[in-house]
């Protein structure tokens, strides 16, 4: 009789200590610890969206407060400014889109720039012009040091 209680007593003693060492370990498959972990929520395959290129009208709107800022532009000049080179950016990315040999692509955005440049020199005052260019040349925080050490 003693031998059949150590018996039972045994086999529960197993039983329980398997079922807490799973509770705390786990069987082996799962979210537990071991094996792999996956998710329970099953996951869509979404391709990314490829970002649609800025259009002309949305690169000079970004731009023009730093270019109004640099020249100090009044509201029609920055109508002037803004209406032209929007104009021009157009033409650049029609050209990106033809994608032309190097000299053909070459040529034409020293086109674009020549045209560009007179348009804007026949509406801006003569200094404001220079800036422009100098704006152009440098780059918008060049310019803001340059005016910067003058002052």
């Amino acid at each position: 009789m003693e031998t059949k209680k150590n018996y039972i007593f045994t086999v529960l003693i197993l039983l329980f200590s398997t079922s807490i060492i799973q509770a705390q370990y786990g069987n082996g498959y799962g979210n537990n610890g071991f094996g792999r972990r996956q998710s329970n929520i099953p996951q869509a395959q979404q391709t990314p969206e490829k970002a649609e290129p800025l259009t002309a009208e949305e690169i000079v709107e970004s731009q023009m407060p730093a270019i109004s800022e640099a020249l100090k532009l009044n509201e029609f000049e920055k109508a002037v400014v803004s209406t032209t080179l929007v104009k021009y950016m157009k033409q650049r990315i029609e050209i990106q889109i033809l994608q032309l040999e190097a000299n053909k692509m070459k040529e034409a955005y020293e086109k674009i720039n020549l045209n560009q440049d007179a348009e804007l020199k026949a509406g801006l005052p003569e200094e404001k012009f220079e800036a422009f260019l100098s704006l152009k040349e440098d780059g918008i925080k060049k310019t803001k040091r340059k005016k910067k050490k003058k002052n």
